[in-house]
């Protein structure tokens, strides 16, 4: 496979108690510092209910992003399509492509909290179903087609929109989770897949099998998938030290998850948790753990383990959280992009085989030292004065050092 993307993934999971003002214009400033970083995406998320998922409408938050980025690609992680109508989706979409220069991604996503689809009077059994039909019609007219259709939930009578997409071709994605869904709309629509679901144990479980649901609906429909186009979401703080890592994050992920997880999800099965230790013995050092708080080489690891386990993906997105403090979160994000990506896409193997091959061929040092010294020797007033320095107790340090020491003896 091609070498893997990273981006990060902004759902957001903020604490309540920050000016909103001030949270949104920070998390543009962590977007454009990811660009300067190198990192090749950047997502955010659409939610109208809970307090700490703030975002409700991730084009306009792109398209803010956009003016302060130029390479970036920006993903709508995701619009909730049962609650839109598809031409307006579309339409938003499409703006959002020439706003930001070709660079938009369209996520899509069912909806994923309950209190939003209470809000707007949606029936939560209807909503893959609707995600479904709304892809299927925004397909079209993202291609160009006129449409008429007919539903329960929206009407297009000889829809067209007037603006295509920058690009030939915007991608789409569909947000998958621990259930089969997501990974079939993918493969039914020749989709990219969002795995949402792998930031949690029963996420990472499901992993392996998951690409198998989107191959099998691909080749029910005839359509074309890639796993290039498979963005695995992942949990992480990075420190230079494990020590330093657990220390900056274990507050904040209690707080996380007995607030948010626990207190305002109410997530099956979860419980708080009594201690920043518990929380972090149970979130980061289980085996098949759902995040990863330690060093980079960790992080290596781990990244290397699902690739292995999943078969291969093409994009890393790391889920963005507040678990530490603002400046180390900053650090953890610049320490994957300085020794993570370019250990996991083999940029350094260069550097590592060239230093291998001159300690291997040591020859050469050996006749350089040889051809210095046949110089030397050659002029009176430079052997007089090696001869001088060995004299005066001056050892030369340099590759030919060696011969050059020897040489001069030699002289005396």
């Amino acid at each position: 496979m091609a070498r893997t993307k990273f981006g990060a993934f902004l759902a957001p999971h903020h604490p309540i108690g920050e000016h909103p003002m001030l949270q949104f214009r920070n998390d543009i400033r962590f977007a454009t510092r990811l660009e300067e970083l190198g990192y090749d995406e950047f997502w955010v998320g659409e939610h109208h209910s809970t307090g700490w998922e703030m975002i409700a409408s991730p084009e306009m938050f792109l398209a803010a992003v956009g003016e302060h980025t130029r390479r970036i690609r920006l993903g709508t992680g995701v619009i909730s399509l049962p609650y839109h109508h598809p031409f307006n989706v579309a339409q938003r979409m499409v703006q959002l492509d020439y706003m930001t220069g070709g660079r938009a991604i369209l996520g899509t996503g069912p909806g994923a909290l309950p209190s939003d689809a209470h809000t707007l009077g949606i029936d939560p059994m209807t909503q893959r179903d609707r995600q479904d039909e709304a892809i299927g019609v925004i397909k079209r007219l993202l291609a160009g087609e006129r449409v008429t259709h007919e539903s329960e939930w929206f009407t297009l009578r000889d829809a067209r929109l007037q603006l295509l997409p920058l690009q030939e071709e915007m991608e789409m994605v569909a947000a998958s989770s621990v259930s089969p869904s997501g990974m079939t709309l993918a493969g039914k629509y020749g989709m990219g897949v969002l795995s949402i679901g792998s930031n949690s144990d029963a996420g990472l479980a499901a992993l392996p099998t998951q690409w198998g649901f989107a191959e099998q609906a691909a080749a029910k429909s005839g359509a074309r998938i890639d796993r290039k186009n498979w963005r695995v979401l992942m949990s992480w703080h990075i420190a230079e030290t494990r020590e330093e890592a657990r220390a900056q994050a274990a507050k904040g992920l209690m707080h996380w998850h007995n607030e948010y997880q626990v207190g305002t999800l109410m997530r099956p099965g979860a419980g708080p948790f009594a201690s920043p230790e518990q929380a972090l013995e149970q979130t980061a050092d289980v085996e098949g753990a759902a995040a990863v708080i330690g060093t980079p080489d960790d992080l290596v690891a781990a990244i290397r383990k699902l690739q292995a386990s999943s078969g291969g993906f093409g994009v890393v997105l790391g889920f963005v959280h507040d678990w530490a403090n603002r400046e180390n979160t900053n650090r953890s994000w610049e320490l994957v992009a300085r020794y993570v990506i370019p250990e996991i896409n083999g940029l350094l193997e260069g550097y590592r085989d060239s230093r291998a091959y001159v300690i291997e061929n040591r020859e050469w040092f050996e006749r350089a030292g040889q051809a210095v010294m046949s110089k030397i020797m050659s002029h009176e007033g430079a052997a007089a004065a090696l001869k001088a320095g060995m004299e005066a107790g001056v050892a030369m340090r340099s590759p030919n050092a060696p011969d050059l020491n020897k040489a001069a003896k030699d002289l005396k």
